[in-house]
C-alpha cells in the first residue's frame, strides 16, 4: 500500500512531490515550510511562529495518513540561522515533549522563499 498525502502547497505539482508518503507502517513527511493557509508565509520574522505552523502542517499530513503524532520517531529542523534554535526548540518541545523523537537541528543557507526561516521533516513508524 502506498498512500500519497497532499497539503495543497503550490509547490507540490511544480516540484512533483507529496507532503507525506505512507508505505505500510512507515510514513515520511517532506520538508515542510511555514506556508499560511491562504498562501504566503505564516509568521514572517518569527522562528517560533513559523515552527508552530510547520508542525501543524505535519500533524495534519500525519492525520490524513491515519498516523498519530505519537508514531513520530525522527524530526529534522532546518534553520537559516542556527542561533535561533531555541525558538524552534520551544515550539518543537510543545508538541513532542512526551513523544521525544530523535531530532536534529541544522543550519542551511536559505530556502526557496526568503521569508522562510525554518523547515521541518518528520518520519513515523506505526507499531506492527
Amino acid at each position: 500500500m502506498r498512500k500519497l498525502v497532499s497539503s495543497g502547497s503550490y509547490l507540490e505539482p511544480q516540484i512533483g512531490f507529496s507532503r507525506a508518503v505512507r508505505v505500510g507502517n512507515v510514513v515520511s513527511v517532506s520538508g515542510t515550510a511555514p506556508i499560511a493557509e491562504g498562501g504566503g508565509t505564516d509568521g514572517v520574522g518569527s522562528v517560533y511562529t513559523q515552527t508552530k505552523r510547520c508542525l501543524a502542517i505535519i500533524k495534519a499530513a500525519l492525520a490524513e495518513a491515519d498516523v498519530p503524532l505519537s508514531a513520530v520517531i525522527r524530526t529534522r529542523v532546518m534553520l537559516t540561522d542556527v542561533t535561533t534554535w531555541q525558538e524552534a526548540a520551544r515550539a518543537h518541545g510543545e508538541v513532542f515533549a512526551n513523544i521525544r523523537p530523535a531530532c536534529t537541528f541544522v543550519e542551511v543557507s536559505r530556502f526557496i522563499d526568503p521569508d522562510w526561516l525554518v523547515e521541518l521533516e518528520a518520519d513515523a513508524v506505526l507499531a506492527e
